[in-house]
């Protein structure tokens, strides 16, 4: 039986093998938005390791509210995770809307950083949490 939260990090290594696929067709605004989403699925499976779980009676988890428990609760509060993946979901949240709504295109530098920041978030959440299936 998959424990509950575990399909999330399935998901987030799933985004994260498509924006390193995507990365290197040169597809990078499409890489940004599955770094992003890769840190935000893990920041999921997380929150829900942590016995955190998405406000009101939904399965719903809003980008803020998942940024701000991960960041108040899991990294300032209770210590679970390192300081060093602090500005990680909001550093990729920024990059995916400008790929996905902007006019311009990102470019592969600021792709190749969000893909890096995605893979060692990806990495310390299946350290703490567990492995997927």
């Amino acid at each position: 039986m998959i424990e509950r939260g575990a399909e999330y990090l399935d998901k987030a290594e799933e985004r994260l093998t498509g924006a390193e696929s995507e990365f290197v067709n040169d597809r990078y605004n499409n890489s940004a938005n599955r770094a992003y989403y890769a840190v935000f699925q893990a920041a999921i499976h997380a929150l829900l390791d942590a016995g955190i779980r998405p406000p009101g009676n939904t399965d719903h988890w809003g980008h803020d509210y998942v940024q701000a428990q991960f960041v108040g609760l899991l990294i300032n509060r209770r210590k679970r995770y390192s300081t060093e993946l602090r500005n990680t979901l909001e550093q990729n949240y920024r990059l995916r809307e400008a790929a996905d709504y902007r006019r311009d295109r990102v470019t592969a530098v600021q792709v190749a950083r969000a893909v890096r920041r995605a893979e060692a978030f990806v990495a310390a959440v299946t350290r703490q949490g567990g492995e997927a299936s």
